[in-house]
């Protein structure tokens, strides 16, 4: 049986701590069936403790430690590591945030203080890292660089690549993709990564896999319609991606009509500051991010491919709370990576997205400036099989 150490910010209800460690605690729906991980939460370490929260009362009910640093978690006490695994999550919690409005989860100086007791103990185990490596790609990079140069599996991002799509689609790889738009929901850092990540699981399985992005630039407002109706992203794509949502506000929620939000007015309207994050990538394609808070609240995504008359589009498919069943589908892929010691999918992903997205929101402080971004040539491979739920 795997052991595995709890590393993470705070540990309460409906946090990412509670969501993940508890399936492993008690188990998780997963096609059709009740699965119990053959694993056990052996340690933990939680960096606040405000009201209301659970650690202690995990423990108690699981029969695992609560430990005071990294280290003594991952030793579970005693001289030399002893757990089989880490489960690195660093989200939620009070912690300060920067001039770009990011919020300096310190996941960086937790993995770090893994790798410390890796390189001390002279045996490294499996990582996953919760949603984005890090505020900073420098750290980020060292991050993936160390997993590497140790030899360790290293797993990270966001579950909406793994969650239902609706259609269940998937782009084959070596796709010949034209162009493609994204629709979200939520804040610049922590939920707009999500966005992202859900995009980069699409278009990296174009032709020639992914070799990286080469400029940026995020604009907000009304500038946003203005480059939809100048062309620098597709209405067409719009549409096909909102036809996809299940979720579309104003005068649905009013009297439950159906509409199209596009070309009456209503887009705009419920809209009060829209967002366009425009992502050049090295090999030509370009892609859009738009954040509509106010007309929907799903995700979807549409892409164009060569030759193709109609857009290919789906849904990032969100269970409601509490269970927000989504997020067992990553525990899933969480299990495969503590049970094999390989990820199922590259970090090299979520490093080019957490990049990414520092590079927008530099962009966006700086003035909405377009910024080229060398230092954003990642390459890496998708994995042949589609990584998605299905059941």
């Amino acid at each position: 049986m795997k052991r595995i150490a709890v590393i993470t910010t705070i540990y309460r209800y409906l946090t990412h701590a509670q969501h993940f460690a508890d399936r492993f605690l008690v188990g998780y729906p997963k096609e059709g069936k009740w699965h119990r991980p053959d694993m056990k939460v052996v340690s933990l370490y939680v960096d606040q403790k405000p009201e209301g929260e659970q650690s202690e009362d995990r423990a108690r009910e699981f029969g695992f430690s609560v430990y005071p640093t990294i280290a003594e978690a991952l030793r579970c006490g005693g001289d030399k590591i002893d757990v089989d695994a880490v489960l690195l999550i660093g989200e939620h919690g009070q912690y300060l945030t920067n001039e770009m409005r990011q919020v300096l989860y310190p996941r960086y100086e937790f993995f770090k203080e893994c790798v410390k007791v890796f390189e001390e103990d002279g045996h490294a185990v499996p990582i996953f890292n919760d949603k984005h490596l890090s505020y900073s790609f420098e750290k980020a990079k060292e991050m993936v660089d160390d997993g590497h140069r140790l030899g360790f599996g290293l797993l990270a991002g966001s579950s909406l690549p793994v969650t239902w799509r609706l259609p269940d689609v998937e782009l084959p790889l070596e796709s010949d993709l034209e162009e493609a738009l994204m629709v979200g929901v939520g804040g610049s850092d922590p939920m707009d990564y999500h966005a992202l990540e859900a995009m980069q699981c699409m278009v990296e399985r174009r032709k020639g896999g992914e070799t990286g992005v080469t400029a940026v630039q995020l604009i907000d407002g009304d500038e946003v319609w203005d480059a939809g109706e100048n062309g620098r992203w597709s209405l067409e794509l719009l549409e096909a991606a909102l036809s996809r949502s299940d979720t579309p506000c104003g005068l649905t929620d009013e009297d439950g009509r159906t509409q199209n939000l596009i070309g009456t007015g209503e887009l705009q309207r419920l809209v009060d500051n829209p967002s366009a994050y425009f992502i050049e990538y090295k090999n030509g394609l370009k892609a859009t991010l738009l954040m509509l808070n106010g007309a929907v609240r799903d995700y979807c995504f549409a892409g164009k491919l060569k030759d193709e008359p109609t857009p290919i589009s789906t849904q990032f498919f969100l269970t409601p709370v509490p269970n927000v069943t989504y997020s067992a589908c990553l525990v899933s892929k969480i299990e495969e990576l503590f049970e094999s010691g390989v990820a199922p999918y590259p970090a090299e992903r979520t490093l080019l997205v957490s990049g990414t997205l520092e590079s927008c929101l530099t962009s966006r402080h700086q003035g909405n400036v377009r910024l080229e971004t060398p230092h954003l040539n990642v390459e890496y491979q998708a994995p042949a099989e589609p990584q998605h739920a299905h059941q």
